[in-house]
């Protein structure tokens, strides 16, 4: 079966009598644009979103007849949780974390990362009291910065973020 398109989320579709067919992926498949998976009953799926990445989120749905719905189950992993006690401490969290491009989640005033045992070891010697838990990973920041240190004011971007959080 080929999906080209998500058609809507299990929170706001009424299931009525069909069953639910769970298609289970990564947190890091969640935005790929080509996908070829297998459904918990064993259905074969092709994705393919073309113009863009869709961007699969927890519940969505890909597929829908009068038998049946295939939902995405976004899987739990190892991830390192670090719970800021403060602007300043979130700015330099983030900041430390983007500053090496990888993925950061929030979820309930917690930053999530995926487990990297050099990051751990990092973000620990640092002082953050890291923990490592397994969680889903669901809510991607997505941010857009110019380059830091190139802007017209000479300026980098996390001494911008240090004069908003200490004012």
């Amino acid at each position: 079966m080929i999906i080209k398109q998500k058609i809507g989320n299990i929170n706001l579709f009424d299931v009525g009598n069909r069953s639910i067919d769970l298609l289970q992926i990564e947190w890091y498949e969640a935005n790929k644009r080509i996908l070829h998976k297998r459904t918990g009953s064993g259905r074969e799926l092709v994705m393919k979103f073309l113009n863009e990445a869709q961007g699969l989120t927890e519940g969505d749905i890909l597929y829908s007849d009068e038998t049946f719905v295939v939902v995405v189950n976004i899987l739990p992993c190892e991830t390192i949780i670090i719970s800021p006690t403060s602007m300043y401490e979130m700015a330099s969290v983030c900041y430390e974390i983007g500053n090496k491009h990888l993925p950061l989640f929030y979820n309930n005033e917690e930053l999530l990362i995926p487990y990297e045992a050099p990051l751990y070891k990092l973000l620990t010697v640092a002082g953050y009291q890291p923990k490592i838990e397994t969680r889903k990973l669901l809510n991607q920041l997505k941010t857009t910065v110019s380059p830091h240190g190139h802007t017209e004011s000479k300026q980098s971007l996390f001494s911008k973020i240090m004069q908003l959080t200490s004012s």
